[in-house]
């Protein structure tokens, strides 16, 4: 059995597609384009398919990801392209290659969001942001089965900041830029999350709901301070191309092709 593990997207209007319908498209994508799955074993088999971490409906994303396990080997080029043919514009396989470690799942712990704030300007994100980053804790609320729950959205946020205008931006229409990086703790600390906080400790509230897109998730290094792509350790692990035998002979154009 070959297990292959792959990065999509979501992006456009597919950003409000749910984690479920996202499963169903996946899932019909493999049957259009007869990829061999391999099946659960009981009275209801189904393909395995492991989904880790989906975004939010709601946020966009370029980083979400997914193995599958697959009961005869395939080039995982050829399987990205065969899935894109069969997905819809907007939920992309960007990446695919052959899971070769264990615990992919072990390595998203982290994720870089991008939040698009229209009508609120650089200077009042700036402000909100430093008072954010200043607090030692930001208490929240979050609607959940058992009611409301409180709790800190400060704790996971390892840096906040606000972008410099970006130069195509309309200079008429304010529109602030957040870069955020969290880790992924328990309860899960989400950018509405952060939102909320910037409401609290600033009284940030944008005028429209922020656009949210998640850039990267991955195992956070510490000492860098970045999100590490979570592929490329199945990308070094796999064997290197047997190298070229001495002598081999090498084809060249005839002496005087191609000239007029």
């Amino acid at each position: 059995m070959q297990r292959i593990r792959l990065r999509y997207t979501k992006r456009g209007r597919l950003r409000f597609t749910s984690h479920r319908d996202f499963q169903r498209a996946f899932e019909r994508a493999l049957r259009r384009s007869e990829v061999p799955m391999a099946y659960s074993a009981g009275f209801t088999p189904h393909p395995k398919v492991s989904y880790a971490n989906a975004a939010p409906t709601g946020t966009g994303s370029e980083a979400e990801f997914l193995e599958i396990a697959l009961a005869e080997a395939r080039d995982p080029a050829v399987l990205r392209e065969l899935l894109n043919a069969s997905l819809p514009d907007g939920l992309d396989i960007t990446d695919a290659v052959e899971a070769r470690t264990s615990g992919l799942a072990d390595r998203l712990t982290a994720s870089i969001w991008e939040l698009r704030l229209d009508g609120v300007s650089t200077e009042e994100a700036v402000k909100a942001v430093a008072a954010f980053n200043g607090a030692e804790t930001v208490e929240v609320q979050r609607r959940a089965k058992n009611g409301m729950r409180t709790f800190d959205a400060r704790a996971a946020v390892v840096d906040l900041q606000a972008l410099d205008p970006q130069p195509d931006r309309p200079e008429d229409k304010p529109c602030a830029i957040l870069r955020l990086v969290v880790r992924h703790v328990t309860p899960a600390v989400r950018p509405d999350d952060v939102l909320s906080g910037l409401r609290v400790v600033a009284d940030l509230a944008p005028p429209v709901p922020a656009g949210v897109t998640r850039l990267a998730q991955g195992l956070f290094d510490e000492e860098s301070g970045t999100v590490t792509d979570p592929l490329a350790p199945d990308r070094e692990a796999a064997p290197a191309a047997p190298p070229m035998a001495t002598g081999t002979a090498v084809a060249t154009a005839p002496e005087g092709a191609g000239s007029a």
